[in-house]
């Protein structure tokens, strides 16, 4: 105990030293004036600031971890009530100092004051618009535990609303301020005194402000929550479990979380809110036990009837962090957010889109109403913001064509605002997604070519391979692109390059030169097709399909499996008929025939991954697979393979034969496909 006296007397005169060194306090409002110039440079940089500030003697028996006094594993625990020591200090002190406020779309906290307005202090410190100016009332006025604990937390309120330029500046200040070091040191001394909403938020303002974990400070509060940690109602539950979520984990973070986890279990029935319950989910993150992730889905499904549209938000997102892909949850968010959708800010957009396609939800209707909502509102979008939108829309493989058709106009309109790297994002969007602008095909082309020929002499031979790649896939040949990236420096480079992307680039290499060949005004249809059978063995998944065929035509000769073709095409079935596409013509017997006198059908049973999200229209790829068998003689006819698989057996001989006899067959892609709703 004497070590530890001296230790803190120690500390104490290092503060004096350091506090004669500051510069010396200069008033608010001229404080709020001062035109900073120069390079940022981190207080936490200051010899002097750290050595006072980072005092992590925290070896040996003094570093404890869940405290003896409270046991957090107890099945029948419940919030004690709190009896705040300070008001021996200062009667005139309100009795509950902070409470939780909803601030933002984060989910981030912040402390209001409710406090008692007859006081001096607290009228003041309502009045302070900067973090400084807090800090100066400190200085000033603070006499109690009270005080300390509602300026940190106003200075953490006001400096969470200043833009990011200003932070850095504020921060400089905040940690600068002999005010700043004064507060922390009556934390530190004070923490086991502090109400339990008072220590949560203090803790919160600390870490947030960016005090470092390894500090005195934050340690000796984070034990302090260890040792309160059944006292916590659920809104200070909910800021704890926030504040952690921003720590890296040490000793004392992992046993407060471990701790925090078992009540949070023990709480959730009592649980009603569902801005808390999300906060949970959000900070439990993916580490949480699959048991746990169900209980809390189940807390907020029996409150999802009292959702509104920013909590639909926040659910969507820490769902994500969670890792956990609940539908239920997700479909009741997407309603709300289709409702809402207006009110929804561009980065809101943005994120509801990444969510989706981290958790691998795909909701249609959701999709559909975000797409429209800004090919509607697209006036007011700048170009690039409508760029992230395609490119978003184009990792989930979501078509949004009347949007992708108004931002193809734009382009032929004003092609000057295409960088590279914009244009290699329209590039990939527009050929993965297999959308070509009506009536103004040619016209959008040329116009992208003539952007990319503008970047030749600077473009890497990676990306001149993905644009002239995006270009082929659409069935338009860049000339002069293509004979930049087949020189034979470029292409040995591409070839000779080591990694993880190679085969990718060869693939993509060997379809360029293919769309060369097919593409081409000079290609003609071969008279013959020259075919081999790879192997008799059919795989698993068209098993269904072969015995289909068999049934429906009475003898495996009456068709070809596993057919590959040139320019490394496969097809999974082939099928031979008579000009007039009324009988099926045995395979030996039609070796003699040329290709004018029969129809040859293509089978190609494709994954739902294939298409475009909500149909079967082609993505990019198959959509060129596709034209190249019509350039080669054949009639493709595409089965959507999950859709199949789930057909009866007589179902799926009534759908073969209606594909095979029927010339004016219903196209598959006219097929409406089931998202998660």
């Amino acid at each position: 105990m004497n070590n530890k006296i001296s230790y803190l007397l120690a500390t104490v005169r290092g503060m004096h030293r350091c506090n004669s060194v500051l510069t010396p306090k200069s008033s608010a409002i001229t404080r709020k004036h001062i035109l900073w110039i120069g390079r940022y440079k981190d207080p936490l940089e200051n010899v002097n600031f750290r050595k006072l500030f980072l005092n992590i003697c925290l070896q040996g028996s003094s570093l404890r971890f869940l405290s003896q006094k409270t046991d957090v594993f107890s099945a029948g625990a419940k919030v004690q009530p709190e009896k705040s020591t300070e008001a021996l200090v200062s009667e005139q002190a309100p009795q509950s100092s902070l409470e939780l406020e909803k601030l933002d779309d984060s989910g981030s906290f912040q402390a209001r004051h409710v406090i008692d307005r007859s006081e001096p202090f607290f009228t003041s410190l309502q009045k302070c618009t900067c973090p400084c100016d807090v800090l100066d009332l400190a200085s000033e006025s603070a006499v109690s535990i009270k005080h300390f604990t509602n300026c940190l937390t106003t200075v953490w309120r006001l400096f969470k609303n200043l833009s990011e330029d200003q932070q850095r500046y504020e921060k400089q200040l905040i940690f600068e301020h002999p005010a700043f070091v004064k507060l922390c040191q009556q934390l530190l001394r004070d923490s086991r005194r502090m109400t339990r909403g008072d220590l949560v938020f203090s803790l919160h303002a600390v870490v947030n402000l960016g005090v470092p974990q390894n500090t005195l400070l934050v340690q000796t509060m984070v034990r302090v929550c260890q040792e309160k940690l059944n006292q916590l109602d659920n809104r200070c539950i909910s800021v704890l479990a926030t504040t952690l979520a921003g720590l890296d984990k040490d000793k004392n973070v992992s046993a407060l979380r471990a701790g925090l986890q078992l009540l949070v279990e023990q709480r959730l029935p009592s649980i009603r809110d569902i801005f808390i319950l999300q906060n949970l989910m959000k900070c439990m993150g993916e580490d949480a036990p699959v048991f746990l992730k169900k209980k809390l889905e189940i807390a907020v499904l029996k409150e999802i009837d009292h959702l509104t549209f920013q909590n639909a938000l926040r659910l969507f997102f820490a769902l994500v962090a969670m890792n956990y892909c609940s539908i239920p949850i997700l479909n009741a968010c997407s309603k709300k957010i289709q409702e809402n959708v207006q009110d929804a800010q561009f980065r809101q957009l943005i994120l509801i889109l990444e969510a989706c396609y981290n958790l691998q939800y795909r909701n249609v209707k959701l999709f559909s109403a975000l797409a429209d909502y800004v090919n509607s509102t697209a006036c007011l979008w700048d170009k690039r913001q409508i760029i992230l939108f395609l490119s978003a829309f184009e990792t989930l493989g979501f078509q949004p064509s009347e949007l992708m058709g108004f931002f193809a106009e734009k382009v032929i309109e004003d092609p000057e605002f295409l960088n590279l790297k914009n244009l290699l994002i329209v590039l990939r969007a527009y050929s993965r997604l297999n959308y070509v602008p009506r009536g103004q095909k040619h016209l959008f082309f040329e116009t992208l070519h003539s952007c990319l020929n503008k970047y030749l002499p600077q473009i890497p031979n990676t990306e001149l391979l993905k644009a002239v790649y995006a270009l082929c896939i659409l069935g338009y040949l860049p000339h002069r692109a293509i004979d930049e990236l087949l020189q034979k420096d470029s292409r040995d480079e591409l070839l000779l390059s080591d990694g993880l992307y190679k085969e990718q680039k060869e693939m993509m290499l060997r379809c360029v030169k293919a769309c060369m060949e097919l593409d081409s005004p000079s290609f003609t249809k071969p008279a013959f097709v020259l075919t081999e059978n790879l192997s008799s063995l059919v795989s698993l998944n068209l098993r269904k399909a072969r015995e289909a065929l068999i049934e429906l035509l009475g003898d495996e000769n009456m068709f070809r499996q596993n057919v590959q073709l040139p320019y490394k095409y496969h097809i999974d079935f082939e099928i031979v008929m008579d000009s007039e596409r009324k009988k099926v013509l045995p395979i030996a017997a039609t070796d003699d025939h040329t290709d004018s006198s029969v129809q040859r059908l293509a089978f190609l049973f494709v994954p739902l991954a294939a298409f475009c999200v909500g149909t079967t229209h082609p993505q990019g790829k198959l959509g060129m697979k596709k034209r190249h068998l019509n350039k080669l003689g054949y009639h493709v006819i595409l089965v959507l393979n999950k859709k199949f698989q789930e057909m009866t057996n007589e179902d799926a001989v009534e759908f073969l034969k209606g594909k095979i006899y029927s010339e004016n067959a219903l196209p598959f892609s006219e097929v409406t496909v089931q998202d998660n709703n």
